[in-house]
C-alpha cells in the first residue's frame, strides 16, 4: 500500500463549492440583478475550466513519454469539461431554476403573501433544495454517462 493519494484540489477541498455558485444566484434570481446571477454563472464556469485545465496538466504528466500524449490530454480536458457544464453548472442551474419559477408561481397563486415575501420564500427554497438535488443528479449523471469514475 502506496501513500495516501492527493487530495484534488477541485473535488475534494472547499474550492469544490464555486461549482455551486450558479445555483446559489439561480435561488437569489427573484430577489438580485440579473446581472448578479449570470455572475454566478461566471464564478461556476470558471471552475468548471479550471478543473478541466487541472485535468489536462495532470493527463500531460502522467503520458509524458506515450505515443497518445496528446490525445490522453484531449480526452481529460474535454471529458472534465462536458462532465463538470453538465453536472455542476447546467442541470442544478436548470433545476433550481426550474424549482424556484414553480415555487414563486404556486406561492402567488395559493397564498395572499406579499409579492417581496414570496420572493424571499422562493429564494429559501431555491437554496434549500441545493444540497437536496446534488446527490440524486451525481449518481444520474454518473449511471448515463460511464465516462469517468464516479
Amino acid at each position: 500500500m502506496g501513500p495516501p493519494a492527493e487530495p484534488d484540489l477541485y473535488r475534494d477541498t472547499w474550492v469544490r463549492y464555486l461549482g455551486y455558485a450558479n445555483e446559489v444566484g439561480e435561488s437569489f434570481r427573484a430577489i438580485v440583478p440579473i446581472w448578479l446571477v449570470w455572475a454566478s454563472y461566471g464564478v461556476a464556469t470558471t471552475y468548471v475550466t479550471a478543473d478541466a485545465i487541472d485535468k489536462g496538466k495532470k493527463a500531460a504528466v502522467a503520458h509524458e513519454h506515450d505515443v497518445g500524449k496528446t490525445t490522453q490530454v484531449s480526452v481529460a480536458v474535454v471529458d472534465t469539461f462536458v462532465w463538470q457544464a453538465l453536472a455542476s453548472v447546467a442541470i442544478p442551474g436548470f433545476t433550481i431554476n426550474r424549482i424556484c419559477a414553480a415555487s414563486l408561481y404556486f406561492l402567488g397563486t395559493m397564498t395572499h403573501w406579499p409579492l417581496p415575501i414570496r420572493k424571499w420564500m422562493t429564494t429559501a427554497i431555491g437554496l434549500s433544495a441545493i444540497p437536496v438535488i446534488i446527490k440524486p443528479i451525481d449518481s444520474f449523471w454518473c449511471m448515463t454517462t460511464k465516462l469517468i469514475s464516479c
